[in-house]
């Protein structure tokens, strides 16, 4: 174990909450309806049920294994804890290969909505090490920003449900809920899964919440509560504005201000997107870095990134190795292949934690075993609806991590 100082408990419930909720409330909101829209068409809004139940019981097994192992880590932990260190790591291998694409799809459509053409990539750049330097401020500084970001989404979100309400209606048939089928729809849920996956940032902060037995079970279900309540107020608002052009708009909600003749909304929601993009960014780079501090502990990482910063409090060095890998993705890959191979990794993730809470007896039970047997059949249906590419890509990325930790392991006996 490392000598450095631990982290500070500074975090109440509602700033776990903002955290959980600025996680989720991202980029996702502003872009994921238009590729929904093209694999399920009104069906859309029956995937979103299918991500928000799966979403729910992914949050109560987290919140139920957060409880007992108030530590930082999330999953990573809980899964060393409850199944062995094996499930662990590759729990937390998952989770920060996954995350940190998800850091560049982030800093990318943050660039997308905010920068000139052909600045995007530099842009993108400067947007990571902006909010990195935030972190290695100090976590109540990520918290007091995220506070700042939600409120702006929110209020641009508020902004497009107006617009919807003001715009020409096309009427949702019930009968055209099923014309994506079946393998539509859950294509459609696991793209929309990819908005949901934030309320657990809360968990792998746990080290730095007051209270965490209690604070964390509550923190993340009033994030995705809220944040479910969101999207299907702007699904239903989406589909109800655009129609069947919803699954060809490259800006879903600007298109639905267009669509009520609201031309002066189209800067604002612009805004609320880049808003929603960073703090999406910040959350997450605040969330891989307490993983990746978790595992350098335990040798799973270099022992290196176990380094807590003596006066800021923060794993200042593992979230800058963070900084730098997110910064050469974000300068090598694209948005889609960013998309698909992050909800590889975050449901491996989640689908180990279902697993852990499973195991769980006791007092330690606070929600029944069925949501947890469904948590983990919804994450592997979802995983196996993404395209074969993502599929692979994170196989392979698994294995590669395994190998790894075996050779090690071999090494050092």
């Amino acid at each position: 174990m490392s000598s450095s100082p631990a982290l500070a408990r500074r975090l109440g419930l509602a700033d776990a909450a903002f955290i959980g909720l600025g996680s989720m409330i991202g980029a996702g909101v502003f872009s994921v309806w238009a590729p929904a829209a093209q694999a399920a068409g009104a069906g859309l809004l029956i995937g979103l049920a299918i991500a928000a139940v799966i979403a729910f019981c992914n949050a109560t097994a987290s919140a139920q294994l957060a409880a007992a192992h108030p530590t930082s880590g999330g999953t990573y932990a809980y899964g060393r804890a409850e199944l062995g260190p094996w499930w662990g790591f590759i729990a937390g291998w998952c989770f920060v290969i996954g995350k940190l694409a998800s850091c560049a799809a982030m800093a990318l459509v943050f660039a997308a909505y905010a920068a000139p053409p052909g600045w995007e990539r530099p842009v993108a750049v400067a947007a990571v090490v902006a909010l990195a330097t935030v972190n290695l401020l100090g976590v109540t500084r990520t918290a007091q920003l995220i506070r700042v970001i939600v409120v702006t989404v929110l209020l641009g979100l508020a902004v497009v449900v107006a617009a919807g309400v003001a715009a020409p209606p096309h009427p949702i048939a019930a009968s055209t809920l099923l014309d994506g089928g079946i393998p539509g729809i859950l294509q459609a849920a696991g793209l929309l899964f990819f908005a949901f996956a934030g309320y657990a940032r809360i968990a792998t902060m746990g080290e730095e919440v007051r209270d965490p037995a209690r604070t964390i079970p509550r923190a993340i279900v009033i994030a995705l509560g809220a944040a479910v309540a969101v999207y299907a107020v702007i699904a239903v608002v989406a589909l109800a504005a655009l129609g069947p052009a919803l699954a060809h708009s490259s800006a879903p909600l600007a298109d639905v201000a267009t669509a009520a003749g609201w031309g002066w909304a189209q800067p604002v929601i612009r805004v609320a997107a880049a808003a929603a993009s960073l703090g999406a960014l910040l959350a997450l780079i605040a969330g891989i870095g307490r993983t990746s501090l978790a595992m350098a502990r335990e040798g799973d990482l270099p022992r290196v990134f176990a380094a807590v910063h003596p006066r800021w409090r923060v794993p200042h060095r593992a979230e800058i190795a963070i900084a730098i890998v997110v910064i050469a993705a974000v300068l090598l890959v694209d948005l889609r292949g960013a998309i698909g191979f992050s909800s590889f990794g975050v449901l491996l993730y989640y689908l180990i934690a279902n697993l852990s809470a499973l195991r769980q007896r006791g007092a330690a039970r606070r929600y029944p075993r069925a949501l947890q047997l469904v948590g983990v059949v919804g994450c592997a249906a979802l995983a196996l609806s993404l395209p074969w590419q993502a599929v692979a890509a994170g196989v392979a990325v698994v294995v590669f991590g395994v190998a790894g930790r075996a050779i090690r392991l071999r090494a050092q006996r």
